[in-house]
């Protein structure tokens, strides 16, 4: 080769070079890392609209954030009082999610009402596990969707998504000790997330310190309606020693729904 040629080879080659280190550090986070969201969007009801259902205006706040896996409460399928939409689909179309899984908590209104996965990674082993109540038929049915993440490089984890009993407290103790037991049957990492409707400091988050970490712990508050504010939603994983919490904040966000998002940033030991 003419050894006037080989600069230029060499100049060349640097774009090429330096594309591919550039998506190495891109896909960093995507192979250790995890964001996690939880969201209860008041089946996609903004605060103080009665009948309008705005399905665009959750997916934007979701889509924003670019979690990982989306664990999402109070969602309408075919219900009437939502102009017989299914929200499940469509949140995960229009934040552009093209896995989920939609856990039916009960029959409501026409169609269907519960809770939902929404996923960047392939799901499998899907379930709904309907939770104990310590008065059935007295109140609404509550869930725990589940499923597994098959995520890159073969990493795989169980995640859970739930809202509890708001009105009964020892239904809610009933049902976040269901919740530790499922989770403490599987042998891969466990996140749950959702609506717990109980503050730090109760039985029902003592239950869940007990067996899960919680990714705050003077948690920001999630929740604000009558006066009443406080940190309700949560994330929370179990082994301890299966991730470092990066980072935990709540979205200020109350206008799409009557509860904030939040977000939690998650690296793999």
């Amino acid at each position: 080769m003419p050894r006037f040629l080989l600069p230029l080879l060499l100049i060349s080659m640097l774009p090429a070079f330096f594309s591919c280190a550039g998506n190495q550090t891109m896909q960093e986070p995507e192979k250790d890392r995890l964001i996690i969201m939880t969201y209860n969007v008041h089946h996609c009801n903004p605060p103080g609209k009665p009948g309008v259902i705005d399905v665009e205006a959750i997916a934007t706040v979701i889509k924003q954030e670019g979690a990982t896996v989306v664990a999402v409460q109070e969602v309408d399928v075919n219900t009437h009082r939502s102009g017989k939409i299914n929200e499940a689909e469509q949140l995960a179309q229009k934040a552009g999610y093209p896995y989920y899984h939609f856990g039916k908590a009960m029959d409501y209104d026409g169609g269907q009402y519960g809770v939902l996965i929404l996923s960047k990674y392939p799901l499998s082993d899907t379930q709904t596990y309907a939770l104990p109540m310590n008065e059935p038929g007295k109140f609404e049915q509550r869930v725990l969707a589940a499923a597994t993440l098959s995520l890159p490089e073969g990493k795989q984890i169980r995640f859970g998504c739930t809202h509890l009993e708001a009105f009964n407290k020892e239904s809610r103790l009933l049902q976040i000790k269901e919740i530790s037991r499922i989770a403490e049957e599987s042998a891969i990492p466990f996140i749950v997330a959702g609506d717990l409707n109980a503050i730090a400091g109760s039985e029902v988050i003592d239950v869940l310190d007990a067996q899960f970490t919680r990714t705050c712990d003077d948690c920001p508050a999630t929740f604000g309606e009558d006066g009443n504010t406080g940190a309700i939603d949560f994330i929370a994983f179990q082994p301890r020693d299966a991730f470092d919490v990066l980072s935990h904040r709540v979205i200020q966000d109350n206008e799409a729904s009557d509860h904030m998002p939040v977000i939690a940033n998650l690296q793999f030991r």
